[in-house]
């Protein structure tokens, strides 16, 4: 597997959501309330999910386990999108604890968890990080 413009792109909006992820939360849980930059960082968010969860479904990877290219990692995908879409609900509703356990949620899982599984040795990034910058594979 090579670095396409699709490997590039989801990498992009992955790495800024992992980034960004941490200023939603705090703008809001701090001891000085932050509405207007939580619900922008917040929105950029949820776009760059969106983008991330959408360009997954565009890399395939026939060596691992997989079923038509698609391997056990792009469960992530409709469990990201549904859980952006149920905190959505959870917001219409007025129901801030649901909202926020779910975008908690899926920060953890979408993009720790799954920035973690993507480190593996036997994944294209993990290859990259541990064998070319650190010589260890």
């Amino acid at each position: 597997m090579q670095l396409t413009p699709t490997i590039a792109i989801h990498m992009t909006a992955a790495l800024g959501a992992l980034a960004l992820g941490p200023l939603a939360i705090w703008a809001r849980r701090s001891a000085i309330q932050r509405p207007m930059l939580h619900r922008a960082a917040g929105y950029a968010w949820v776009t760059l999910m969106v983008i991330s969860a959408v360009s997954a479904m565009f890399i395939r990877d026939f060596r691992l386990p997989n079923v038509w290219g698609y391997t056990p990692i792009h469960l992530l995908v409709p469990l990201t999108l549904g859980g952006l879409v149920m905190a959505f609900v959870f917001l219409a509703r007025r129901n801030i604890v649901g909202h926020r356990k779910a975008m908690q949620s899926l920060y953890w899982q979408a993009c720790v968890g799954a920035g973690v599984f993507t480190l593996l040795p036997s994944r294209y990034l993990g290859q990259l990080v541990w064998g070319q910058w650190l010589g260890l594979v």
